[in-house]
């Protein structure tokens, strides 16, 4: 009884954690285009989003990427012969990389602290692609528990992430062809 309770809790966690990753991206989105409009405009939204990227980040995020990681390590305690399995292993890698992605975030916030953010809303939103291929390799992995079907299940969300960088691409051409014709 006890281990459904702590998966569930794990769940929740790392439903969170990813959660507040996705969302302190967009709004480094928001803060790097704030910088493109006018006084005091400019001052105003920058403050605003550096207000909600230090509450997202340090009410949700951090405490979800702690809880998420102790009760994972609690479940290894209950249940330590998946330490055995080569999927479980493949995914503490993919764990590890997560951990890489939330410390590049941190480096992002950071810059925000100190008033600027040295990357552009096109790369931001490419960034924001990996921590969405991580959750589809953890979860494949964990539902699958086979090599082939996590590497299917990457493949397609790579493919899928592709297209959608490709999205954005053209979305960014027709927006700036919009702004051309209005001018």
């Amino acid at each position: 009884m006890t281990y459904l309770y702590v998966k569930s809790l794990h769940i929740i966690f790392v439903t969170t954690w990813f959660a507040g990753l996705f969302y302190i991206i967009r709004l480094f989105i928001y803060y790097k285009e704030a910088e493109e409009k006018k006084e005091p405009e400019q001052s105003i939204l920058k403050k605003q989003y550096a207000l909600m990227c230090k509450r997202l980040w340090y009410i949700i995020t951090w405490p979800s990427a702690v809880l998420a990681t102790l009760f994972a390590i609690w479940l290894l305690v209950l249940q330590p012969f998946w330490l055995e399995a080569n999927w479980m292993w493949i995914k503490l890698f993919f764990v590890l990389l997560l951990f890489a992605y939330h410390g590049s975030c941190q480096y992002m916030y950071n810059q925000i602290e100190k008033g600027y953010l040295n990357y552009s809303s096109y790369g931001l939103r490419i960034w924001n692609e990996v921590a969405t291929i991580i959750l589809f390799a953890c979860v494949f992995l964990v539902v699958l528990k086979t090599t082939l079907g996590w590497i299917f299940g990457v493949v397609g969300i790579v493919g899928i992430s592709i297209l959608l960088m490709l999205g954005i691409k053209l979305y960014k051409q027709i927006r700036q062809k919009r702004s051309w014709d209005q001018e």
